[in-house]
């Protein structure tokens, strides 16, 4: 196993991020406060651009506010410490999957907001941020250990089910990228009336016209300038990861999806939800 990765409870983490006692302390011994608003994906799913959006909500959209800035992802090394300084109403970010979160959620009105992406999209946008920790090796290669939760963080489908155990809990909410990119305005909306924060109609454009889609950071990252296969072109241009949904189709091979395909429903059932890839 490369050194870039330690195991906790089964599922892999990266070193450079976290520690085995530090996610037990985060586990076992973090109090969530009943103001805390929480922001909760599976890496690459969208859940930076939710935390944005949530800390702009929670600001009534005041320009000098950098939402950035004040986003704490809780098992992170550094995150944790500003976490357990930081003044209240919190906004927290996390990848972790329920099993593994601090058991004093249950026990506090903390408001989870849990954003879900196409898991194909996933696939890819987590394959070309991996190579930050470690060589992937080839995307079929990552593809059946993705599938098989053998990466950073476990099981994408272990993770979505787990978390949507709560979907009947009142402080919990779920929403796709797909859902903000076709009405951001609308989710932001859904998201207040979750919140219970009131804003403007004015405050709401603001939101939506700084956190658009074009205006989330690192969604366009060149991958190469070699030929890639697609499902629906051959291109003679280096790709471009855009993050967009759907992007999927230009990287994934049609074996590749065939096998995602053959894979996916028998692994997501039972979660009770209809997802827009669906």
């Amino acid at each position: 196993m490369s050194s870039s990765f330690f195991v906790y409870n089964g599922i892999l983490f990266p070193t450079a991020l976290s520690s085995a006692e530090s996610l037990t302390y985060l586990e076992k011994e973090f109090r969530f406060l009943d103001d805390d608003i929480l922001s909760v994906s599976y890496p690459k799913s969208g859940g930076h651009w939710m935390a944005e959006i949530l800390s702009a909500i929670q600001q009534g959209w005041d320009s000098s506010w950098v939402c950035s800035e004040k986003i704490t992802w809780i098992e992170t090394f550094d995150g944790l410490k500003v976490a357990l300084k930081y003044p209240p109403p919190r906004i927290l970010a996390s990848h972790l999957p329920i099993n593994l979160f601090p058991k004093t959620f249950l026990e506090s009105k903390a408001k989870v907001i849990y954003t879900l992406r196409n898991p194909k999209d996933v696939l890819v946008l987590f394959y070309h941020s991996y190579k930050k920790w470690k060589d992937p090796g080839s995307l079929e290669e990552f593809l059946e250990e993705f599938l098989a939760g053998n990466v950073s963080h476990g099981s994408w489908f272990d993770h979505v089910k787990g978390w949507l155990q709560m979907k009947k809990r009142e402080n919990f909410f779920f929403i796709t990228v797909e859902e903000l990119k076709q009405d951001l305005r609308g989710s932001v909306k859904r998201i207040c009336q979750f919140l219970g924060k009131e804003l403007n109609s004015q405050q709401i454009d603001s939101v939506v016209e700084n956190h658009s889609f074009r205006k989330v950071k690192n969604e366009s990252i060149p991958i190469s300038s070699r030929k890639r296969e697609s499902i629906l072109m051959q291109s003679k241009q280096p790709l471009v990861l855009t993050g967009l949904p759907g992007d999927w189709k230009h990287h994934i091979t049609v074996a590749q999806n065939e096998r995602f395909d053959h894979f996916y429903p028998s692994h997501i059932k039972g979660v009770g939800v209809s997802f827009p890839w669906d």
